[in-house]
């Protein structure tokens, strides 16, 4: 009689599930528009002004830029992959999304944040090898075998993730329609499912761990071999230059990887000791603030991007 009581107040299979956003802040959430409104700004403008160079100009089109390609058009595809319905949200309030569509949303968010977590690892190694082992550099790495590493790296992406809508579909009955988030996040589809979710939740933290956990520890035994190979160089200078470099990009994984794995542990773990919105908050900057600081960090500083840059606009500016 309870089991009946429960199924009769919940809805079978909704046909749309609203976003609210930041539980508890109501109103006053719509000031986050004028933090996110501008990171993603400065991601579509920053990845598409790296994807339009390495495009158009055939000198930057080398194995290493094709890996920043690869980067910007999947940071492109993950900001705006949450950012329009996350800016909707703050700026409108409370938007339905209709169930299909969020399970696609779900799918693109975990996939790219997968291959983000790849092509990271992928420039690791690039570099490790362009540093360590200069004169192979040409022959070991070339652009066929970026281009087969790219599609290995969306086939693994999409082979990962793909169980996560799955598992959420097989499911006919909500608790509520209402999802106290800014987009389609698995885990918190999942909270508002009936029925035993124990399949999700392990799949969920294995795949995060095992996959998270193998990108840093190759990511960190890249930099460990160029860390040994810039402490080889001759002058202080090649070396500050060198670690300046890199402390950059380190900086960036960072960025990326520590608000995403705090999280999600703290999703599993210690959801009753960090508020909730400060978890939202959470996921949003390490989905919003990579595809917004890798243009500048991967392509601003890299001379060949930025001599390009430079070019394009003193040109506009002699036509004025």
């Amino acid at each position: 009689m309870a089991e009946n009581l429960q199924l009769n107040s919940t809805f079978l299979c909704p046909t749309f599930f609203i976003l609210t956003g930041f539980p508890g802040l109501g109103s006053t959430q719509t000031w986050l528009t004028l933090v996110f409104g501008p990171i993603y700004l400065l991601a579509l403008l920053g990845n598409g002004a790296l994807l339009a160079v390495i495009w158009i100009d055939s000198t930057v089109q080398q194995p290493m830029f094709l890996l920043l390609a690869v980067l910007a058009a999947t940071d492109l595809g993950l900001a705006t992959s949450i950012a329009p319905g996350l800016l909707a949200v703050l700026w409108l309030g409370p938007q339905s999304v209709p169930y299909a569509m969020c399970l696609v949303q779900m799918f693109f968010v975990h996939a790219l944040t997968a291959m983000e977590s790849g092509v990271l690892l992928a420039m690791a190694c690039d570099r490790a090898v362009a540093i360590g082992c200069p004169l192979h550099y040409s022959v070991l790495v070339t652009k066929a075998r970026v281009g087969f590493a790219a599609l290995a790296l969306a086939l693994k992406a999409v082979a990962i993730v793909v169980p996560f809508p799955l598992l959420v579909a097989k499911f006919e009955h909500f608790q509520a329609k209402t999802i106290g988030h800014t987009y389609c996040a698995h885990m918190a589809v999942v909270e508002l499912v009936v029925g035993n979710t124990q399949a999700n939740n392990l799949y969920g933290l294995a795949l995060s761990l095992a996959i998270s956990g193998m990108d840093i520890l190759g990511i960190t035994g890249s930099y460990g071999l160029i860390a040994h190979a810039v402490l080889q160089l001759p002058t202080r200078e090649a070396c500050a230059k060198a670690f300046g470099t890199c402390t950059s990009h380190i900086c960036v994984i960072l960025a990326f990887y520590i608000p995403g794995l705090f999280s999600y542990l703290t999703h599993h773990f210690g959801h009753h000791t960090v508020p909730k919105p400060v978890h939202i908050l959470l996921s949003n900057i390490y989905l919003l603030l990579p595809p917004a600081l890798n243009p500048l960090i991967y392509g601003a500083r890299t001379k060949q991007i930025r001599d390009r840059l430079l070019e394009t606009f003193r040109f506009r500016k002699s036509l004025l």
